[in-house]
């Protein structure tokens, strides 16, 4: 065969080599494409089998066989689920619970892990619902209810809307000047000495140094022992009067029930000036128990053995501090003052009943209607 011109050659490598390399080109780039979208679609696949047995192995290592463990799971679960619920969905949860509903107000039960107001994080809050909790008792023409105070997300109880702005403000005002008695229960993991007293140290919001700089409320006592002789302290500027009165109303060597009554109004009061004030932290307060860490409480053995958990589980337990009771001054349309009083959530009942702690008499209702022993 005779061998190919200088100028044949040159015609084929720019003329149809030229062509070729493009054709060689694009079937290669869609081969390659073809091969990483096969192995992409392998690997999706293979990740989601092993995330789904992960899931099947989580679930399989998580679900305890101890009955009380596996309601303190249920119960994180479930106050995880409040947050991604439908506005609509807690809204009717919120209308069956109402307390009270006149004219001029509605009282709701507030449920636990529950936020009144929105902020970093929350994705849903009783605010939000609120135009649709007017719409489902009032009809769809109704205004949004307007709320009169706030209470922390881990405390449960009684929470007052009203109708009307102005009657919000009216109620806000009484609030302000101290004319509304609250009073809330709290399980606490020791027992307070004196079984009734007054707690008066004013309160403090300090930042914690340490592994993770935080802030929190803390005590600002006007005195101080200095080698055994009683001194005054210079108080902060920032410092808030807070008074506290409060009363055992069931105790064990370990735990109590006792009522608390705010007179003033600051910023985690009760919490403080339990932990902090009397050493009697409240079960499920982990932000209060330990001044200098942001852990878990450190529970004792024996209330641990009566709950029936390990110390390592104690981080899901809730916060036990709960609205027991309103009265509200004679307003509006109402000539006779208002007494306001909503049932202990099921999980403080549990707790009060395995802990040994007894009911006031006039309360043995709410232990025979969550089904709990001594009812009768």
């Amino acid at each position: 065969m005779a061998a190919h011109s200088p100028s044949m050659s040159g015609l084929w490598t720019k003329g149809t080599g030229q062509r070729l390399g493009c054709f060689f080109t694009v079937t290669s780039k869609l081969f390659c494409s073809a091969t990483a979208a096969s192995k992409r679609l392998d690997a999706q696949q293979l990740a989601e089998r092993l995330r789904a047995q992960k899931r099947e192995q989580e679930k399989k290592e998580r679900v305890p066989t101890n009955r009380v463990q596996r309601r303190v799971q249920e119960f994180q679960r479930f106050t995880k689920q409040l947050q991604r619920v439908h506005p609509n969905v807690l809204a009717k949860a919120l209308s069956r619970g109402i307390l009270h509903q006149d004219r001029d107000l509605v009282v709701i039960n507030k449920p636990y892990g529950l936020p009144v107001h929105g902020g970093p994080g929350v994705r849903l809050c009783i605010s939000d619902v609120l135009p649709i909790l007017a719409k489902i008792l009032r009809g769809h023409k109704a205004e949004p209810l307007h709320l009169c105070h706030r209470l922390d997300k881990e405390t449960t109880g009684v929470m007052v809307l009203t109708w009307e702005k102005e009657m919000a403000h009216q109620v806000q005002e009484l609030f302000r000047t101290r004319q509304v008695t609250k009073k809330y229960w709290a399980l606490t993991t020791s027992v307070p000495v004196p079984s009734a007293g007054v707690v008066d140290i004013p309160i403090v919001e300090k930042e914690v140094q340490g592994q993770q700089q935080h802030h929190k409320m803390t005590l600002s006592p006007s005195y101080r022992m200095d080698m055994g002789k009683m001194v005054r302290v210079r108080s902060s500027r920032n410092a808030h009067m807070a008074v506290t009165q409060y009363q055992v109303l069931s105790s064990t060597l370990s735990s109590a029930l006792v009522e608390l009554q705010p007179i003033t109004g600051v910023k985690h009061q009760l919490r403080v000036h339990l932990s902090f004030g009397l050493d009697c932290p409240i079960l499920g307060d982990h932000k209060y128990s330990d001044w200098n860490r942001l852990a878990p409480q450190k529970l004792p053995v024996g209330i641990l053995k009566k709950l029936g958990l390990e110390q390592s589980k104690a981080r899901h337990i809730p916060l036990h501090l709960h609205a027991r009771q309103l009265i509200l001054p004679a307003l509006g349309s109402r000539k006779e003052e208002l007494n306001l009083t909503c049932k202990l959530p099921h999980f403080f009942m549990r707790s009060l009943s395995r802990l040994g702690l007894e009911m006031p008499n006039q309360d043995q209702n709410d232990r025979s209607e969550a089904g709990l022993p001594g009812s009768q």
